[in-house]
């Protein structure tokens, strides 16, 4: 074994490992995914339209995804360790400006700036590309789901917290504690510590520079077809997290549905995250895919055609949780099948950079749209042509390594 590979080599269990791994997602995916219930006492006690709180979640997307790659890049390059520390304390520093914003643009800086920056340097996406270094590859594809399940758990716990602290103790208060949240990532990234030097299980040249891998990526037309189809599935679940409890309460809903659905989603995206982990290492990823983008343009057309009930709405929950995360198993391990796990975190930020685009634009048409026409029907319809669409660029991936005809060098 190399010096490289002692070096990197952890001194924890994998089920260690993934057990801290998840922990993190649970908490950092919860107060993101609870974002929808701030919106409408925020605007009613500062008296501001619902286009002013969408622009800063949409600033949050946008920044989460324009982050990923570069703090993917760094984790590659110093360790994982460093970047989640980093970015939980911009997140918990996020969520201490929103509590205080009486102003949009306070608002936009806490809410969108810090959060979203944050999120890209402590979220399940670098959890992922740890657990794709530090993993042995038998566990990579159940990992991945697990890690991704983790969050889709804290989006289950999160919300009907955050509903009830916002009733008893005020929204303020409520963001505050959700920041006291983040801070148990510190300790829970020191099992996640590597440094991205090993070659093991990779099959890649040791002296691939970043420019390199970033030009071989993006002249891989399967790659630029598995970042595009992720694009769909940001639009869809920005706009139904931050949107979905006001949508709710418009069609006469009481506002303990909104809380409730978002949770169910998060319960149900659990189990469709662990399915589709363990789906990937036995069925093509691309169908994988192919099925959740049109199963949720199935599931929003049901869902706006139903009649208005709680129990369509924690139906849509269920179907729409199963499909939520569900795809970032599938694309996460395409991306090792073409690349190996070296540059896992940062190519994967590509891939959630265009899932970051769709959303901002999710959340910010959500509100502008509303605004203009009093209805968040247009967007509902765009998300399900959005989903077709996404179903059909999956297809014609191919799910081969890239052939490399000599090594390539910084």
């Amino acid at each position: 074994m190399s010096t490289t590979e002692n070096h990197t080599k952890p001194n924890y269990t994998p089920q260690f490992i993934l057990i801290c791994g998840c922990l993190i997602g649970f908490i950092t995916f919860g107060p993101r995914a609870s974002a929808g219930l701030f919106q409408l006492p925020m605007s009613h006690e500062y008296g501001w339209g619902r286009e002013i709180f969408s622009f800063s979640i949409a600033i949050q997307n946008l920044l989460w995804g324009v982050g990923q790659p570069f703090a993917g890049a760094l984790a590659d390059r110093f360790g994982t360790i460093r970047m989640l520390c980093l970015g939980a304390l911009l997140y918990a520093v996020g969520l201490v400006v929103m509590a205080y914003s009486s102003s949009p643009g306070v608002l936009t800086v806490g809410a969108g700036v810090l959060i979203g920056m944050g999120l890209s340097g402590c979220s399940f996406n670098l959890v992922i590309g740890a657990f794709g270094k530090l993993l042995p590859e038998k566990w990579r594809g159940l990992a991945f789901g697990a890690g991704t399940a983790a969050g889709s758990f804290g989006q289950f716990v999160f919300p009907p917290i955050g509903s009830v602290l916002i009733d008893s103790i005020g929204w303020h208060e409520t963001l505050l504690v959700f920041s006291i949240t983040l801070l148990f990532v510190l300790p829970l990234s020191l099992p996640l510590a590597t440094r991205a030097l090993s070659t093991a299980d990779t099959g890649q040249a040791p002296k691939q520079s970043v420019k390199a891998a970033l030009s071989e990526a993006f002249h891989h037309p399967s790659y630029v077809m598995l970042v595009l189809g992720f694009f769909t599935c940001g639009f869809q679940l920005a706009f139904i997290t931050a949107h979905l409890p006001a949508y709710l309460n418009d069609i006469g809903m009481p506002a303990w549905v909104g809380g409730w659905t978002l949770a169910v989603i998060g319960l149900a995206n659990a189990v469709g995250s662990l399915t589709a982990g363990w789906l990937s290492g036995r069925v093509p990823k691309r169908w994988i895919l192919s099925v959740i983008y049109l199963g949720r343009s199935v599931a929003v057309l049901c869902f706006i055609l139903a009649p208005a009930t709680p129990a369509n709405a924690l139906l849509f929950g269920v179907a729409m949780g199963f499909l939520w995360l569900s795809t970032v198993p599938p694309t996460s391990s395409l991306v090792v099948v073409m690349f190996g796990t070296r540059y896992l975190a940062m190519l994967y930020g590509f891939a959630f950079f265009s899932h970051q685009l769709g959303g901002f634009l999710g959340v910010w048409l959500g509100g502008v749209l509303y605004e203009r026409t009093g209805s968040y029907m247009v967007v509902w319809w765009l998300s399900i042509a959005l989903g077709i669409a996404s179903a059909l660029i999956n297809l014609p991936i191919r799910e081969v390594a890239v052939l490399r005809s000599q090594p390539q060098s910084a």
